[in-house]
């Protein structure tokens, strides 16, 4: 493999410290977004074992972020998994990993759009305002959400442009928001809830089925995904090691959060009222606690998170693509750096304008329920596909740490290779449950034939992509699988 790096791209200014980092990755994976609806969405899977699944689910997690901040500290770089599995495995699997989170954030992008319109919804319905312009307002109609979500879409778009400092600092006021009002209603479910604490809740062994477990464990590997947005503005902090402590630091505060709110969750709700209400579960959470004004601030806090989550997703797939872009993977169009803001303006008002075609093509699926879950099950998929994939690159890169000094070696190669054995084994066995749960295909978030298409065209789109940017645009990455700025440092002297 060629050692020599290509030459230097275009760069990003230097803004951030720790707790910008820690507000971007804490606002991508959206802990009040993810209590609010994961939590339902998972219930209609698990049942009553909440805690079980989010521990369990947190392991592999663990090993994966502890593969990226040890890659992210020998070779920061905006492209992160892109560059490492380039670098460490092939290109190929390395632009993969690329594309695959592209393509599942602009996903997550149409599905928040519309989780924030119903939150505002619902929101106008609990004021009083239940029509507009003669039409009954429904926080269940993915038409209605699509449209007032996109409104939301376009603003933090908007604002995304002018730098991530600016976005950090609003995410920052929306977070404690969210993590008071998160704090304070879980505190008193749990105090005062109706239905029993059980240690069958953490019983991991009294969950339903195998199929169940996989698909529960992929669907809470989404609700932790987004704590590596911290790494994606790597070359945007004032020192690369604040990513790697701010991606930690929000991975464990989303465990803690996480926990907190599934078991209070279990005490106030019955396995039905979980399982039953969708995008309106915090909501309903809210009003069996408290009596209006108090209950609707649970139902605001999802509305900021989703709102947060927006503009944190647009951040990290803007910078993923510009560092694409840099190397000839994609077009120029993504690696254009506005001079007065110093951030890919350009890329970052196209990844909105995707967003929002997606948003809208997702119309045709008609019940917002219906789209929550069928676009969950297919990012959670290929999410577990680019955190394995990143995770193996990190055990190649430092197995010689495994001759050299072993405790070091178990946990820069054996537990990201467990970590990234244990996400495939779920995916795969995932994917096999789908593909026998029916005999026809129809756009339905319970045929199991469409819940396999959706990631598997995500999966295949990549690697045409890839070979059009092999041979057509001739990029130098796939010689060398080296991003641009790679810098080739001595790793076992850097990594310790």
């Amino acid at each position: 493999m060629n050692d020599t790096p290509p030459p230097s791209g275009p760069a990003l200014r230097k803004s951030l410290g720790l707790l910008d980092g820690v507000a971007i990755a804490a606002s991508s994976t959206a802990a009040t977004t993810s209590i609010g609806i994961g939590l339902g969405v998972t219930a209609g899977v698990v049942g009553l074992h909440l805690p079980a699944i989010m521990l369990l689910a947190f392991l592999p997690i663990l090993g994966i972020a502890g593969a990226y901040s040890r890659l992210n500290r020998v070779e920061p770089n905006a492209g992160n998994g892109y560059v490492w599995v380039g670098r460490s495995l092939t290109p190929w699997l390395g632009f993969l990993v690329g594309w695959v989170n592209i393509v599942a954030t602009i996903a997550f992008l149409a599905y928040t759009t519309a989780v924030t319109g119903s939150a505002m919804i619902q929101l106008a319905g609990e004021a009083g305002v239940h029509e507009a312009g003669g039409l009954a307002l429904d926080p269940g109609s993915t038409a209605q959400t699509t449209a007032v979500g996109i409104v939301v879409l376009i603003a933090v778009t908007l604002t995304a442009v002018t730098g991530v400092r600016t976005a950090a600092r609003l995410q920052t006021g929306l977070l404690i928001f969210e993590y008071v009002v998160l704090l304070g209603f879980c505190g008193y479910g749990i105090v005062t809830g109706p239905h029993a604490f059980s240690l069958s809740w953490f019983d991991p062994f009294a969950i339903p089925s195998a199929s169940a477990l996989a698909q529960g464990l992929l669907l809470s590997v989404f609700c932790y995904w987004g704590f590596e947005a911290a790494f994606t503005v790597n070359e945007e902090v004032r020192d690369p090691r604040d990513a790697s402590r701010a991606g930690l630091i929000t991975l464990v505060t989303m465990l803690g959060l996480f926990l907190l709110g599934s078991i209070a969750f279990q005490r106030v709700l019955s396995e039905d009222e979980l399982a039953g209400h969708g995008a309106q579960g915090l909501a309903y959470f809210g009003d069996r606690l408290a009596s209006q004004p108090l209950a609707a601030l649970p139902l605001v806090a999802l509305m900021f998170s989703a709102v947060a989550s927006l503009q944190a997703g647009v951040i990290p797939t803007a910078r993923g693509m510009f560092a694409m872009s840099r190397d000839r993977t994609l077009g120029p169009v993504w690696s254009k750096v506005s001079s007065r803001y110093g951030t890919p303006a350009l890329g970052t008002l196209l990844i909105g304008a995707l967003a929002t075609a997606v948003a809208a093509l997702a119309l045709v699926i008609p019940r917002l329920a219906d789209m929550i879950m069928a676009t969950v099950n297919a990012v959670g998929i290929v999410v577990a596909l680019s955190y394995a994939l990143t995770a193996l690159a990190a055990a190649v890169r430092f197995r010689s740490l495994l001759r050299e000094d072993w405790r070091q070696g178990v946990r820069a190669v054996v537990l990201p290779t467990l970590s990234a054995l244990t996400l495939l084994g779920l995916g795969g066995y995932l994917c096999w449950s789908f593909y026998t749960s029916t005999d026809h295909l129809e756009v339905s978030a319970d045929n199991g034939w469409f819940l396999l298409l959706t990631p598997l065209a995500m999966i295949a789109s990549g690697f045409l992509a890839a070979a059009w940017a092999k041979w057509v645009r001739r990029s130098p990455y796939f010689h060398s699988g080296e991003g641009t700025d790679a810098d080739a440092p001595q790793l076992l002297a850097t990594s310790r």
